[in-house]
């Protein structure tokens, strides 16, 4: 009972952080589905919001499908780099490694939004400028510091042993990463993949310089550009149906990978 009192401050202090962050996120699902004046939804409760979310220009379908592609490309990309280069920090001792990884944490310094004219140039040349693999390219680079990081330390977590008995049994060091710290290493890989996809998924800025063609947008550019489409005048039910079906794959997703996304940072931290 002791125990339980001691607690209840925790508890209570838990309960209304999670209020408030909870709070937008049900203002906005009930905001689209209530009548407001100015909205396809006047008259009673109903769907009429995101209708006009359906259907505005290319459709939300090819909308939801740019953001897919985007970020599943982004967790791709990010991890077959950012995994190659954990296990090379983590497992081999060469000159200036140190050095070598703190220039890459130090990217995290430089504001990603001045390098975005010359990834633009860049890409223009290489003829992936107005491209979604292109821009997944640009956004899996953003992710790479923190990346590498995270898989830095998850391999280092895995008690060398297991790499050293597979290196004895006949594996070379690529096998022996894909047979044993891979899988040794999964809550690692998850965390990276959930915040390559999320990151991925709710960028604005960087497909707002790179991407030109209206059907190659993802869904937070598309919402956007449908709040001023009619005069400029806001059309804020559309708008906070589309803040809802942004928000439900995040939500899902972390909900679905929470326990593996605690491990996976709790993995560094109890290290040694």
């Amino acid at each position: 009972m002791s125990r339980l009192l001691m607690r209840t401050p925790q508890h209570v202090l838990a309960g209304g952080l999670a209020l408030i962050f909870l709070f937008p996120l049900v203002w906005a699902s009930l905001a689209s589905v209530s009548p407001q004046a100015g909205t396809q939804q006047t008259d009673g409760w109903g769907f009429a919001n995101y209708a006009t979310l359906a259907h505005y220009q290319a459709g939300i379908w090819r909308y939801l499908f740019n953001s897919l592609a985007i970020s599943l490309m982004t967790v791709l990309f990010t991890l077959l780099a950012s995994v190659t280069g954990g296990y090379a920090f983590a497992m081999f001792r060469f000159p200036g490694r140190n050095a070598l990884f703190l220039l890459t944490l130090a990217i995290l310094m430089v504001p990603y939004a001045t390098l975005l004219i010359p990834l633009y140039v860049l890409l223009n040349s290489l003829g992936l400028q107005n491209s979604l693999i292109g821009l997944a390219l640009v956004l899996s680079m953003f992710q790479l510091p923190f990346a590498t990081f995270m898989m830095r330390i998850s391999f280092e977590a895995v008690p060398g042993e297991l790499r050293e008995a597979a290196l004895i049994d006949g594996c070379g060091s690529f096998r022996a990463l894909q047979r044993v710290l891979i899988p040794a290493a999964k809550p690692g890989l998850i965390t990276v993949g959930l915040f390559a996809f999320l990151a991925a998924w709710n960028d604005f800025i960087t497909p707002l310089v790179l991407i030109s063609d209206s059907d190659k947008v993802p869904l937070p550019l598309a919402v956007a550009n449908l709040r001023g489409q009619v005069m400029g005048i806001v059309d804020y039910g559309a708008t906070e149906a589309g803040v809802v079906v942004l928000a439900l794959p995040c939500i899902v997703l972390f909900l679905a990978l929470q326990r593996h996304y605690v491990r996976g940072f709790m993995s560094g931290a109890l290290k040694g």
